[in-house]
């Protein structure tokens, strides 16, 4: 066979070579993306279930929730008295705490603060449980004399005696504000008109 016939033949066998590796790598990519398309659907499919799903358990869970507590609600005597007192507070209850968490997000957002890692728990609590475990602990701490307290507040400058005064004053609003919830009254507390006499 002549050089030249080798070269052809060599040559026809390298286009074809090349041509097979193209369709083979144009169909490995036809069919990634089918099994892509089968899997978001497939997905898709499952996540219309799961919505399907809880869509119908919820009015179950409700409605089955709603005839216990209609049941409950026909209870007479003091239990009953008892049940309607708990079920008037569920609603303000989930209210005030939604208000909270909403309060509190806000407040952590706004003061850049982030929650202490398990670390840090464990370094302020590790004492307490120490002591817990062992009380003869608690008789050697120590702990500051007064002597030592009242050579702080004199040495203290005024940014931080602000920062105690303000300490203070959140602390007294919030004794003020949990008295007045405690007492569902703002000034005193309510007492029988009979027992005022004695």
């Amino acid at each position: 066979m002549p050089v030249a016939a080798t070269r052809a033949v060599l040559r026809q066998s390298q286009f074809l070579t090349r041509r097979t590796a193209v369709r083979h790598a144009s169909s490995a990519s036809e069919a990634a993306s089918k099994a892509t398309e089968t899997a978001s659907s497939a997905a898709s499919k499952a996540s219309e279930g799961l919505s399907k799903v809880s869509a119908s358990a919820g009015p179950a869970i409700s409605n089955a929730a709603e005839t216990a507590g209609a049941a409950l609600r026909k209870i007479g005597g003091r239990t009953g008295k008892v049940i309607k007192f708990v079920d008037s507070l569920i609603p303000p209850t989930l209210y005030y705490s939604k208000v909270g968490i909403e309060l509190s997000k806000l407040v952590f957002r706004g003061q850049n603060m982030t929650p202490p890692s398990l670390t840090t728990f464990q370094s302020y609590f590790q004492p307490l449980i120490n002591a817990v475990r062992n009380p003869a602990t608690i008789k050697s701490a120590n702990f500051p004399s007064p002597q030592n307290l009242i050579s702080r507040v004199r040495n203290a400058d005024k940014k931080e005696l602000a920062f105690y005064g303000v300490t203070a004053a959140e602390v007294i609003g919030f004794f003020t504000v949990g008295e007045m919830i405690g007492r569902m009254n703002i000034v005193g507390y309510r007492g029988h008109p009979e027992h005022h006499g004695h």
